[in-house]
């Protein structure tokens, strides 16, 4: 029983890790076009590829990076909230 358990949590683990790899590379080319276009738009000082580069600076520290680990913490809560509630209740 524990091994299946562990088995599980392995298969699961990897499987969220392709799903972070994908959504974050996801979201890094949304944010990355939406500055190209903003820039191309016009209004924008300075070199392109400087603002691209700021911009791209500043999403890896910014909010949006951040709730990508909520693909790790949501589906390991109702997990746990699903087998406690199952098991002991």
């Amino acid at each position: 029983m524990i091994l299946g358990f562990l088995r599980l949590m392995l298969f699961g683990f990897v499987g969220l890790t392709v799903l972070y790899l994908l959504l974050s590379v996801y979201s890094r080319s949304v944010r990355r076009e939406w500055l190209e276009k903003r820039f191309d738009a016009g209004g924008v000082p300075g070199d392109r590829d400087t603002y691209i580069r700021d911009g791209m600076r500043a999403y890896e520290r910014g909010l949006r990076k951040k709730l990508l680990w909520l693909v790790y913490i949501i589906p390991a809560v109702v997990f746990t909230v699903v087998f406690w509630s199952l098991n002991f209740s």
